[in-house]
């Protein structure tokens, strides 16, 4: 009664509730809707989730988006997960069913925001994950990066590029894309600094010591280039370095060091070395502005109040390495504290024109 009263108030009758016009906006099928959304999204995400979608375009590519239920997801990525390659570093399928499972739910999302289903409706969104196990990655240790650094430069066709890779990712501790994604103007060889472009979209300007900088610009330049775009790695014949070659190099390491190849050592150890040893030495706050994770949600409160600065960074740097940089004043002396914590790379506190890298 209550309603009637207030649609008669607005003079409005039930029947013309009935009769308004719909949207005549079809809804599209999976094969239909996957084209867009491939195109819409980062190159990032259509190269982790373009196999998926294949998958499901070749299983559901002429049904509509929203006749899919949530038990059908599931039951597709259990099928995935059963019939996932079993290799060493297999984790019985997980990964598989989780990236199908996130890539219907990006599906869903512009789905959501196209306005062609409420969000209610989503039912990739209904379907749970599996639950991630413990990473089996570690540090390494000094002995174990020497002895990886020595068979990289004195083995293969291009040890000078493969000892150069090395170092680049145990200085910054960036990703293997980061790395990939260097170009000529991401190097500032007078201040020492590298722009980063990594997971999520993110960007920063990282410290790098004067010694990498150098041998960086030196390749840069031996090996052709010199547009600012060009990418910065590359071979002798100029192409630019793909993950082929980090994949080429953890092989060989492999072969002469078996525990390379039995624990399934790859360059994102390098990351979990540097970025612990970080930590355990100057906090938190400086390996989380260290690793590039400022602002990521999965941070507390009290990292908005504690967060480090690129100087900060800059000083663990110094320590790791045992060279001077640019964005630190040459004039101020190295306290007791800074002197106790030089030494990943180094034995020894820094100073002018002396570098104690094992990785030279």
């Amino acid at each position: 009664m209550a309603a009637r009263l207030l649609l008669d108030r607005l003079g409005v009758t039930p029947e013309q509730l009935l009769s308004a016009p719909r949207s005549a906006r079809s809804m599209p099928t999976f094969a239909e809707y996957i084209e867009l959304v491939s195109v819409a999204v980062t190159a990032g995400t259509r190269r982790v989730y373009g196999t998926y979608w294949n998958r499901v375009r070749d299983a559901w590519g002429d049904r509509r988006l929203d006749e899919l239920s949530s038990s059908e997801i599931k039951q597709f990525a259990e099928q995935m997960r059963e019939q996932v390659v079993l290799r060493r570093n297999s984790r019985g399928g997980r990964t598989a069913a989780e990236h199908l499972i996130s890539s219907l739910r990006c599906i869903y999302a512009y789905a959501v925001a196209d306005g062609l289903i409420p969000e209610s409706s989503n039912p990739a969104k209904r379907v749970p994950k599996p639950r991630r196990l413990a990473s089996t990655r570690r540090a390494l240790s000094k002995k174990q990066l020497a002895l990886i650094n020595d068979v990289a430069t004195t083995t293969g066709n291009d040890p000078d590029l493969d000892g150069l890779l090395l170092r680049l990712h145990i200085e910054t501790a960036c990703r293997r894309d980061g790395g990939l994604s260097l170009r000529k103007a991401d190097l500032d060889v007078d201040q020492c600094l590298v722009q980063l472009r990594e997971k999520g979209e993110t960007v920063r300007w990282q410290p790098i010591s004067p010694t990498l900088a150098d041998r960086l610009g030196r390749l840069a330049s031996e090996r052709g280039c010199s547009d600012p775009y060009d990418k910065l790695l590359r071979y002798r014949n100029g192409r630019p370095v793909t993950r082929r070659r980090h994949d080429y190099l953890w092989q060989r390491l492999g072969k002469h060091l078996p525990w390379v190849r039995t624990q399934q050592i790859s360059t994102h150890w390098l990351r979990h070395t540097t970025l612990t040893w970080v930590e355990r030495r100057f906090g938190y706050a400086v390996a989380q502005a260290y690793a590039g994770h400022s602002g990521r949600s999965d941070v507390t409160t009290t990292s908005t109040y504690v967060r480090a600065d690129a100087y900060e960074v800059a000083r663990a740097l110094v320590a790791l390495t045992g060279e001077l940089h640019p964005m630190l004043s040459l004039a101020r002396p190295f306290g007791p504290e800074e002197s106790e914590r030089a030494g990943m790379l180094g034995e020894d506190p820094p100073s002018a024109g002396r570098s104690y890298s094992p990785l030279l």
